[in-house]
Order: C-alpha cells, then sequence, then structure tokens
C-alpha cells in the first residue's frame, strides 16, 4: 500500500488511513521508553529531512520544536501526545496522512469497570461482497489495498470469474488505502491499450538514498518531472483477455475513500474509464512510508503525491471529485439504475449490500 498509505511497503497509506504501516504494538508506554520530546523531536527530525515539501517539512519541524520549547507535550502520553503534535503540525498546513501513531495499548479503549481489557479494535475485511449483484452485473467492494498476495490472488480471481459481465461495480466507499498490487491485476482487464493512469512524483533527496515506496514496480515507469523531484508514471498494460474492454465500469466513493482508493479513483476517471458515484473522496493524497519514533510510537511520512498528469493537480484536501453527486448510501442505488436494475429491486440490492464501516470523511486528530 504502492505503498501507498497511501503504499505499504514500507509503509504508503491512508490517510488517516491512509492505512500507513502501523508499527509492532509496544508494551510500554512513551513515558517509560522514551520522554515525550525525544518523540518530538524525532518526528520533527524526520519531517524537516524527508517531507514532500522541502520549506513545509522545514515549517513543520519548528512548529514541534517550538512546542518542545514552550513544554506543551511535557507529561503527555498516548492519544494525549499524539493529539498535541498533531494540533501543532495541522496548524502550519493539513496533510491527510499526517497523524502521530500511538502504542496501541495508549490507543485502545479505556479499561471496562472491574479492569477488564478492552476487547480488540475490529479488523476490516479487505474485500467483501464480491460476486454477481444482478443479471451480468459483478460488484465488489475494497476496502483496502494491503500488501498481501493471497487478497491480489482474490482480485484477480474475481476479474477472471466475471470475465463475462456487462457491467463492474467497485464499491470503495470504506476504502482506506493501501498500494498497488491488487489494482495491478484489475487495470489489464479493463483497457485495450496500454494506458497513462496517474503520475507519482517522489522528493528527490528521498528517492536517491532508496527510500521511495515505488521504486522497481513493474507498472511504473520513469517520467520527467518537477525540479527537486522523482516522477514516475503508472500504466496499465492489457492482458490477452478482451471480454471486459467495453464493460461499464462504475466506483462507488465516500468521503472515507482514502488513500490508495483515490488512486484507483483518479485513475478510472482521468482515463474515463469508469463513472464515479457518490461523494468527494477524503483528499488524503502523499504517499510516503512508516517511521519509528521510539516508545512504540511511530509516524507516516509523506514523501511524494500522486496527481493527474494532464492537469498536473492532486486531491490533497480536496478530493476525487464523483460524476454523478449522490449521497454515499445511495450511490449502490444509483449505479444500478444507471445500468437499468429497476428502482425498487435497486434498492433492496443496495440495503443488501450497505457496507457496515463509516462512510464520511474522517476528521484529523488535533483540527478543532
Amino acid at each position: 500500500m504502492i505503498r501507498l498509505s497511501h503504499l505499504l511497503p514500507a509503509l504508503l497509506v491512508a490517510a488517516g488511513t491512509a492505512a500507513a504501516p502501523l508499527l509492532a504494538p509496544s508494551s510500554a508506554f512513551a513515558a517509560e521508553e522514551a520522554s515525550a520530546d525525544a518523540i518530538a523531536e524525532k518526528y520533527a527530525a524526520l519531517l524537516e529531512r524527508d517531507y514532500l515539501y522541502p520549506e513545509t517539512g522545514k515549517r513543520y519541524a519548528a512548529a514541534i520544536r517550538a512546542g518542545i520549547a514552550a513544554g506543551r507535550y511535557k507529561g503527555l502520553s498516548g492519544e494525549a501526545l499524539g493529539a498535541a503534535i498533531d494540533s501543532d503540525v495541522n496548524a502550519v498546513s493539513p496533510d491527510g496522512h499526517l497523524r502521530l501513531r500511538v502504542p496501541e495499548a495508549a490507543a485502545g479503549a479505556a479499561p471496562a469497570p472491574g479492569g477488564a481489557t478492552p476487547a480488540p479494535r475490529p479488523k476490516k475485511v479487505p474485500v467483501e461482497q464480491a460476486g454477481w449483484i444482478a443479471p451480468g452485473i459483478a460488484f465488489v467492494r475494497f476496502n483496502l489495498f494491503p500488501m498481501d498476495d493471497a487478497v491480489t490472488a482474490e482480485a484477480a480471481k474475481f476479474m477472471a470469474d466475471h470475465a463475462d459481465a456487462k457491467a463492474i461495480i467497485f464499491d470503495i466507499r470504506t476504502h482506506n488505502g493501501g498500494g498497488l498490487d491488487q489494482m495491478d491485476v484489475i487495470f489489464p482487464w479493463l483497457f485495450g491499450k496500454e494506458t497513462r493512469l496517474v503520475t507519482m512524483a517522489t522528493r528527490a533527496s528521498v528517492d536517491a538514498e532508496g527510500g521511495s515506496p515505488i521504486a522497481g514496480i513493474a507498472s511504473m515507469r520513469m517520467a520527467k518531472g518537477d525540479a527537486g523531484m522523482v516522477a514516475r508514471e503508472h500504466w496499465a498494460t492489457p492482458n490477452a483477455d478482451a471480454r471486459l474492454r467495453d464493460a461499464k465500469v462504475y466506483v462507488l466513493t465516500s468521503g472515507a475513500s482514502a488513500s490508495a482508493a483515490e488512486h484507483f479513483a483518479l485513475a478510472m476517471k482521468h482515463t474515463g474509464r469508469g463513472i464515479l458515484v457518490g461523494a468527494p473522496t477524503a483528499g488524503a493524497n502523499h504517499f510516503g512510508r512508516g517511521e519509528d519514533l521510539g516508545g512504540g510510537y511511530g509516524a507516516f511520512i509523506p514523501v511524494g503525491r500522486t496527481y493527474d498528469p494532464a492537469t498536473g493537480k492532486d486531491w490533497e484536501g480536496e478530493g476525487v471529485l464523483p460524476d454523478i453527486a449522490v449521497a454515499p448510501a445511495e450511490a449502490l442505488q444509483r449505479a444500478l439504475t444507471e445500468l437499468g436494475v429497476a428502482p425498487a429491486e435497486a434498492k433492496a440490492l443496495s440495503d443488501a449490500h450497505m457496507p457496515s464501516w463509516p462512510m464520511e470523511r474522517r476528521k484529523p486528530r488535533g483540527v478543532r
């Protein structure tokens, strides 16, 4: 996730989701293993060294160091420390992927009465409800694009098993990020010729040190980029099976669709290959990699951005806009009616395929 998270390799993810790669759980809080100020300083140094936009990285670092000097982080740990640092960072310039990762124990719910251990947070299943939703219409929901060979094989099998579909509906309303692996087994079915999807640019200093999460990916090609950046283009190369090349494609979006989900949405929209139905996506554009800050804390450092090669515009803060704007809960019903399904049947099918995860844009921690 790439890794996009937007890439999972050392990572890219999400967005607040970005499903940026999480670090191994810590058995002790920062107060026991590393001071709040030491954690904050390491975060500041990484942002200053590697953040996508050097000047913004310096401003982030200055804001965190001002917080250290003012004693704003003294005595804080867990969510309280994360909120304090995130607030100072977001006051400089909000970024959909910037969020201090706190130790798993500190991030959990408060113990239940009597000291019982809280139930673990449920984990999203990457793929849900894949199959035929109506005659000739295939449906699949992706909740994330993980770096997982089994999930990639599942995505490839879905495409092969539904190669005779007249239409495919990709539901990414609850998709919070990931990488390119699943995309790269989906796109070859949908395009009749080699097609440039999006451009991804990594800060040159990070790329030169071998820190780009997209270097070496087969579907990425070097391209001319802006000064100080190393650009690569994401391309779709058709496979030998032409059955889905003329199939209609609908992509369902919401404010929770983040990071790699937005990459997928922009690729479909920019090329005209898919119709986006729903709400603007989360606006978490920047890809990067996970870093350990000590004491069980971590950070996702954005080192690049993904953008429309025709306009040079990315989706940070704004999101990818739908072609058909409707409430996310109504997106599947609308797509089905566009495909000729009777309204009552479309409503029943939509209800039966309603996501169980939130479809709203998540407010960044530390932003009021």
